[in-house]
């Protein structure tokens, strides 16, 4: 079981830092995300204290879980944000950042999101098409900005070890620039005179499988930017991956900084990560609605479903399940499925668990990252409640309520 310090088992009942989670469902109910600031923050600092030989600067990737209490608490931190679109920019201000705290990314920036990005002062945009970049320069112009940093993002070409659903540094991916490109913009910088092209960014991937394409990935870039000893600073983007799964091997962080150091060396670093820093500090809690035995297969229909987790349908994604209350017992092989009209709402296959009954709950692990993020309503399910227990890890509150069917029906016309 992929347990830590933080989520446990206390007198066979799981918790989160001193909190019973039982304790927590009785007054929000099912399904429910739950996440603990403790283990978020404790997260944050050791990847900085890793990446301390660097001097890197830690940019908590957005996308992965957008939660304000959690926004807020990272912030507190130290930590800057890497956005992906204006509304999350909108969420790290909230939150408490400043504008120079903020990375922009994306491959596909709307003119209405550059200029607001230019508005607020963004610390740097990571560039990925040509025509962005005018879009950029008018934007500058338009505000009376002399100059906005930017980073050129980098398509290595590089296949990195992770599902092809996360790889985004190979030839056909969407993603960065070729080598070519940016050699050419470089060449012709006088055309974008409000720009400081002062950074290259990198990101091949989300958890990714070893060190070694990273850092051909890392190769590539510095070979690249030889000619423009201007670029003093390198964005590595995020992808340090996280055990899901209780028998897995993850790349060593110790081994990876070992072998960038002396690559670096000289130069500004900036990192990404999102999945590292909040994938382990959330569990998914749901009710078992019914137990079926069907086919010689046992499932277990629980209130959660890809509408509330889609990483196992989208990516064929391991979560490891645990019941709330520990049992001793036989343990038996079950499908964990969702109430969703979709064959594809399963959120476990073949998995060994205690015998369950209906009003039994369940805890889905490392759901900290890409859970709630990916949310939706399809088949109109409100989206669930999310709770944080405090830095203290003592108390708990409702970070943001639980949707009600009537808010399916509030922005219709």
């Amino acid at each position: 079981m992929v347990l830590n310090s933080f989520i446990r088992y206390t007198a066979d009942s799981l918790c989160i830092d001193e909190v019973s989670i039982d304790a927590i469902i009785r007054e929000t109910g099912t399904p429910v995300y739950i996440y603990s600031l403790k283990r978020a923050r404790e997260n944050y600092r050791r990847l900085r204290s890793a990446f301390a030989r660097l001097g890197a600067r830690v940019h908590f990737s957005l996308k992965s879980n957008g939660s304000l209490a959690i926004l807020r608490a990272l912030e507190e931190a130290g930590a800057g944000f890497d956005c992906v679109s204006g509304g999350e920019i909108t969420l790290a201000l909230e939150a408490g950042a400043r504008g120079k705290d903020i990375v922009f990314a994306g491959v596909g920036k709307t003119r209405a999101e550059i200029n607001y990005a230019v508005s607020k002062g963004i610390g740097w945009f990571n560039a990925e098409n040509a025509l962005e970049l005018r879009y950029i320069n008018d934007a500058a112009a338009n505000a009376g900005v002399e100059a906005v940093r930017v980073a050129l993002r980098l398509n290595p070409q590089v296949a990195a070890k992770t599902h092809p659903h996360m790889a985004t540094g190979h030839g056909a991916a969407k993603f960065g620039l070729t080598a070519d490109v940016i050699r050419m913009v470089l060449a012709r910088q006088a055309e974008y005179p409000r720009i400081n092209f002062a950074g290259i960014h990198l990101h091949i991937g989300s958890q990714l499988g070893d060190n070694a394409a990273s850092l051909s990935a890392v190769d590539k870039l510095l070979d690249l930017i030889r000619p423009w000893p201007q670029i003093r600073t390198i964005n590595l983007g995020g992808g340090l991956p996280v055990a899901y799964r209780s028998d897995e091997t993850i790349p060593s962080l110790d081994d990876f900084v070992e072998a960038l150091a002396p690559r670096l060396d000289g130069y500004e670093v900036l990192l990404e990560p999102g999945r590292a820093i909040v994938a382990d500090a959330g569990v998914l809690v749901a009710e078992v609605l019914y137990v079926k035995r069907q086919a010689g297969q046992i499932f277990y229909i629980v209130d959660a479903s890809m509408a509330e987790m889609i990483r196992p349908a989208l990516y064929d994604a391991h979560h490891e399940i645990v019941p709330l209350n520990k049992t001793e017992g036989d343990l038996v092989n079950a499908q964990v499925a969702g109430p969703v009209c979709e064959s594809a709402d399963v959120l476990a296959r073949d998995r060994r668990l205690p015998l369950l009954r209906a009003g039994d709950k369940v805890a889905l692990l490392t759901a900290g990252a890409y859970g709630m993020a990916m949310a939706s309503n399809y088949n109109a399910r409100p989206r669930p409640a999310e709770v944080v227990v405090s830095e203290s890890g003592d108390r708990w509150r409702v970070s943001r309520r639980r949707e009600a069917v009537e808010d399916l029906c509030r922005l219709e016309l």
